[in-house]
């Protein structure tokens, strides 16, 4: 029955499920981290992140999870890869009693994860785009590149509201604004899954919210702040995106890890919610119960504490969930019903990817046609030397996924300050420019530390990158073909060395125009600036950069900043010195000719903030999204208050904004408003202006902050042109979680701010609900309407 297409993935799992013995049960919960070489090889297990090593011989006799990261551990041609990875799984499907192969996953949060594929830029930058169509289109080609060599999951996207732009891993997430993340990351979501791949959210819930923005460290948060920041993102997802799979969070909340938290991933994700995916471990996880968190004894306490919250699979590797998993069934810790559940869940996810089918065939369709052909040729010595020969007949960097890449990456660059000297038009450009900076001339200075070449192509430092990687230097150099371009890095990246200062201002002193190149590097614990485990102290510019930058203004050569970075930081008086500042997070393989293209004007900037910019480096933590107490106070000496608001940029023309309208001043708490505007371009050029709807609560029963983002709308308008921007906003919006731990929807006072930013409104519409508080769930409305009539020119 099971391999019966006729039947229900469920029918199918459970009549499988029937069959198996224990052992068989446990090996579909556990992956194997496997590598594979240049030889096109069958793929092979990866011992150098595991205390214990793996002996497949033992472990496929009774099946196998999933495969862990076959393309990205080691720089592989992706045709070898994909021949690799059919070879073990024609392995692991010729070696168990039902014939059923592994699920292979991979990283995916910039791009696919592996040698040669296109790296996109960081989440960050996806949502300084406002634009979730935009994010969707991305993914999507994402998923179709993994699945043509036959991956089924990626771990993506990381869901997270920022809570301390100290955090290193800033650059994975998305923005300090649950309503913005949600939006954008359920619209990565559809992508991945419209490609036919499993899409993973993650980390679930709170590892964000860490003390001090130290990674990995206990989580301070009370029960509203988890409902009403936290979960939003993780709730539109499972709601609005066909998610199949859910990624636990390493961090305790309040002692309680959430690997080990039933009430998260049982009670609310699947009782409440209704997710009916997998829940997957973030790698060691469970191990960690013991090693880190001290809740379990022992991997089989881990285990069985793991298992019974609702975690069904252990990445990225064998360790708890299997013989401790097994011990701890034998010795009554946990319930075998309980491996059932997680089992059932795998094989029913197997099952729709046709992983159970009678006629399952591991050929990807990236070698169709020619897989037999490939695997005679393989191991020949030189590529190329036969028509059959695999090397470099895949190609994961289309000329369709560049200009992807490239539109992505000009919509997220944020005009932050403009004193009038950009754009550098042709007629406008200056003769000799000094391009000054630690980033000026790093290839790499584009990527964060989930893209291949960071995460581990620095391993391998004879391989090529790869993938094209333009510097700042040579996307100028071919932008302003009429201007002399001088460089000098000035100083490092993380280093205090100022011996680079003097040699940087004489090249200043004697050019019509500098360009600060700065920002971070990214890396992995430790070894970058910004990343997974390279967390901030403050949020000054790292090593000597604010120097460099104060030395180059005092020059008295205008100065355009730009900064490829992580995460947002201090400028100091470069905020308002300098002729302009220009942020970019981590744009991609081609966000340096993004970058080059707005600055001369050719591509009009259009992103938005997605976390504010501070104005003091050592004012943290702090967030838009802080109640009237977080925000700037006489009481206290420390002032939060940001360089640049969230939702913050600029462009190259000008905006009104006029003619509020309000359909009725009162609804009641069960009703909705209905708002309209105009907008027009008064300008000389074709702009963008993103409309943002706040919502500020005046008196409410618990403390709400000042304001928070309940919608927004792109809207791209010609010189002279106007639109009539119509919003239909349901009291749903309004909701909060209450004193009693409920979601409600209170009577009283609202404004609805229709601003620029949270830091420039245009128009508020000040209204009231009426009628009794009303309770609220998962049912809810989520989203505002919007509606844009363009309007005749005048």
């Amino acid at each position: 029955m099971w391999r019966d297409k006729d039947r229900t993935p469920q029918e199918r799992a459970d009549a499988l499920l029937a069959e198996m013995t224990l052992e068989e049960k446990t090996a579909q919960l556990v992956g194997v981290w496997v590598g594979t070489t240049d030889e096109g090889a069958e793929v092979a297990p990866h011992q150098h992140d595991m205390e214990d090593p793996v002996q497949l011989g033992d472990l496929l006799p009774y099946g196998l999870g999933q495969l862990t990261r076959p393309f990205g551990t080691a720089p592989v041609d992706a045709a070898l890869g994909a021949l690799a990875l059919l070879r073990a799984q024609r392995r692991i499907a010729g070696a168990n009693r039902f014939g059923i192969p592994a699920l292979a996953h991979e990283e995916c949060l910039a791009g696919f994860a592996t040698w040669g594929a296109t790296a996109y830029p960081i989440p960050l930058s996806w949502g300084a785009t406002f634009d979730p169509a935009l994010i969707q289109d991305m993914a999507a080609a994402i998923g179709r590149d993994l699945r043509a060599v036959g991956v089924h999951q990626g771990l993506a996207p990381v869901l997270d509201v920022v809570r301390d732009a100290r955090w290193g891993r800033v650059e994975e997430t998305i923005g300090e604004d649950p309503y913005l993340v949600g939006t954008i990351g359920t619209s990565y979501v559809r992508g991945l899954e419209s490609a036919g791949i499993v899409a993973t959210l993650k980390h679930f819930a709170g590892y964000s919210a860490s003390r001090a923005g130290r990674n990995l460290a206990p989580v301070a948060m009370g029960p509203r702040e988890r409902a009403d920041v936290i979960l939003p993102p993780f709730e539109m997802a499972v709601r609005e995106s066909g998610a199949r799979s859910v990624m636990h969070a390493y961090t305790d909340t309040d002692g309680i890890p959430s690997a080990a938290d039933e009430r998260l991933l049982t009670g609310l994700l699947r009782e409440t919610w209704g997710f009916d995916g997998t829940v997957v471990a973030d790698y060691f996880g469970i191990a960690f119960l013991k090693t880190l968190h001290g809740v379990a004894g022992s991997l089989d306490e881990a285990a069985a504490r793991a298992l019974m919250a609702g975690v069904d699979v252990e990445l990225p590797t064998v360790k708890a969930f299997g013989e401790p998993l097994r011990r701890a069934v034998r010795d009554g810790l946990v319930p075998e019903a309980l491996v059932d559940r997680a089992v059932r869940r795998v094989l029913t996810q197997k099952a729709q990817l046709g992983l159970l089918d009678a006629d399952w065939d591991p050929v990807p369709p990236a070698l169709a046609g020619r897989a037999e052909e490939a695997e005679g040729d393989a191991d020949r010595p030189e590529a190329g030397t036969d028509a059959a020969d695999p090397r470099g007949t895949v190609d994961l960097d289309t000329r369709a996924n560049r200009a992807l890449a490239r539109r992505v990456a000009e919509r997220a660059v944020v005009l932050l300050h403009n004193d009038g000297t950009l754009p550098l038009t042709a007629d406008a450009a200056p003769a000799r420019i000094a391009l000054i900076g630690p980033n000026a001339d790093v290839p790499t200075a584009v990527l964060g530390c989930y893209s291949f070449p960071v995460h581990v192509g620095t391993q391998h430092p004879h391989k090529p990158l790869g993938i094209e990687l333009p510097t700042v230097r040579e996307a100028l150099a071919a932008e302003f073909t009429g201007s002399e371009i001088v460089s000098a890095p000035g100083t490092s990246v993380d280093c205090r060395d100022t011996d680079g200062f003097a040699a940087a201002a004489q090249l200043a002193r004697g050019a019509d125009l500098v360009i600060a190149a700065l920002g971070d590097r990214a890396g992995l614990f430790g070894r970058g600036t910004s990343g997974e485990g390279c967390d901030a102290g403050s949020l000054a510019l790292p090593g000597a950069q604010q120097e460099l930058l104060d030395t180059l203004l005092d020059t008295g050569t205008p100065v355009i900043v730009t900064l490829l970075a992580g995460r947002p930081y201090a400028l100091g008086s470069a905020a308002t010195r300098a002729a302009a500042v220009v942020q970019t997070f981590f744009p991609g393989e081609e966000g340096t000719r993004a970058l080059a293209s707005v600055l001369s004007g050719r591509v009009a900037p259009s992103g938005r903030l997605p976390i504010s910019v501070p104005k003091l480096p050592d004012a943290q933590p702090a967030t838009y999204l802080a109640a009237r107490l977080g925000h700037t106070s006489d009481v206290s000496s420390v002032d939060p208050a940001p360089a640049f608001g969230f939702g913050h940029g600029l462009t190259y023309t000008t905006f009104t904004w006029s003619e509020l309208d309000v359909a009725a001043e009162e609804a009641g708490t069960d009703g909705e408003f209905a708002l309209a505007c105009t907008v027009r371009n008064t300008g000389t050029r074709t702009g963008t202006e993103i409309v943002q709807l706040y919502l500020h609560d005046p008196v409410a029963s618990v403390v709400q902050p000042e304001q928070r983002l309940i919608g927004y709308v792109r809207l791209e308008l010609a010189p002279g042109a106007a639109a009539r921007v119509r919003v239909t906003v349901p009291a749903d919006l309004a909701s909060f979680t209450g004193r009693d731990g409920r979601r409600i929807v209170e009577p009283g006072e609202l404004h609805l701010r229709l601003s620029a930013s949270s830091t420039d409104p245009r128009l508020t519409a000040r209204l009231r609900l009426t009628g009794e508080a009303r309770t609220v769930d998962h049912g809810r409305r989520l989203h505002p309407e919007f509606r844009v009539e363009h309007l005749p020119l005048p």
